[in-house]
């Protein structure tokens, strides 16, 4: 059986596990998936795990595909009440499905479960066809510090805050993961990346997805010690982010919003990075030259994950690649 981690986002993270599990339908591989926490916020009393929804969602087939986010068919006339009582954010709207599945961890969590149990309970209802795993336990949530532009004081909000309500359009200081120094990645997370043939790097957010994720201690020494390739799909096409605000999040750490810079930022495997291999775009073809003269294998292909078929094919792309590495590196 082959065994295949996938560190992951939300909505591109979801998306691209998609087209992998169609690939790989019909075969004996296993396939888990490691997301990211630092979006997580309680939240009404409620404990919302962004990134692990949508990945769930997606997979289960709940998805709202036309938003990118949230269950399909939503009403939302419990955050209208709770709103008109003056609670929560009223710019942050949760479907009434959806505070289902966050009442229903709430309760879990209370009860005395870690986040990793309470996230197979929820998924067990939904047949994902594969295994979801928080990348911790532990509570680390991911804030941003601002210059607020209506009285120039420095402030620090949640990056939901940052992220959907004011669009990114307050340039980011720093982003800070409050609790991330206590944290430990979970011993499932830390054995799913040490004990894989293949580790797959999701086209998500290289900031605040990938790069809180790999930040969780114990995750970078697992990604140090497993003997299996390491490759990632370039979450930037043509010097734009696939989806959401990425290039505001690169800019606020200094890195240009290219899929060569990503790649660099995320460095070579030899040299103590993150990558041994690094997808990207047929339009960033002229850019395979300086991605290997980083130390990392590159490949350029179809990145759009516009239907399941090119999301497969793009899986596809990844695993053949990490063919590549592997018999280069063996």
């Amino acid at each position: 059986m082959t065994a295949i981690t996938v560190l992951a986002g939300g909505v591109g993270g979801a998306r691209f596990t998609r087209g992998l599990r169609e690939h790989l339908a019909g075969t004996d591989a296993a396939i888990t998936v490691i997301a990211n926490t630092g979006d997580d916020m309680w939240l009404t009393g409620l404990r919302v795990c962004p990134d692990l929804d949508s990945i769930m969602y997606t997979l289960g087939g709940a998805n709202d595909d036309h938003r990118g986010w949230g269950r399909v068919g939503e009403s939302e006339r419990v955050s209208a009440e709770l709103d008109a009582y003056g609670i929560g954010w009223p710019w942050f709207t949760l479907g009434d499905l959806d505070l289902g599945t966050h009442i229903a961890r709430s309760a879990l969590l209370r009860e005395g479960l870690t986040l990793t149990e309470a996230t197979a309970r929820l998924c067990a209802r939904w047949n994902l066809g594969v295994r979801l795993l928080p990348v911790t336990d532990d509570e680390v949530e991911t804030n941003v510090e601002i210059i607020d532009p209506s009285d120039g004081a420095r402030r620090v909000i949640h990056f939901e805050e940052w992220w959907v309500r004011h669009r990114a359009a307050i340039p980011a200081r720093r982003f800070v993961q409050r609790g991330i120094e206590s944290a430990q990645a979970t011993d499932a997370a830390v054995e799913a990346i040490e004990s894989a043939d293949v580790v797959l790097v999701a086209p998500s957010n290289p900031v605040v997805s990938i790069g809180t994720l790999v930040a969780i201690p114990g995750i970078a020494g697992a990604l140090a010690a497993t003997a299996a390739p390491v490759v990632g799909v370039s979450p930037i096409i043509e010097g734009r982010a696939v989806r959401g605000m990425a290039d505001a999040c690169l800019a606020a750490i200094g890195v240009d919003a290219t899929a060569v810079a990503v790649a660099r930022h995320y460095g070579s495997r030899r040299s103590g990075g993150l990558l041994d291999g690094w997808l990207v775009d047929e339009t960033d073809a002229a850019m395979l030259p300086e991605i290997e003269s980083a130390g990392i294998r590159a490949a350029a292909v179809p990145l759009w994950m516009n239907d399941l078929p090119r999301s497969a094919r793009l899986a596809d792309d990844a695993l053949r690649l990490a063919d590549r590495v592997g018999a280069r590196s063996g």
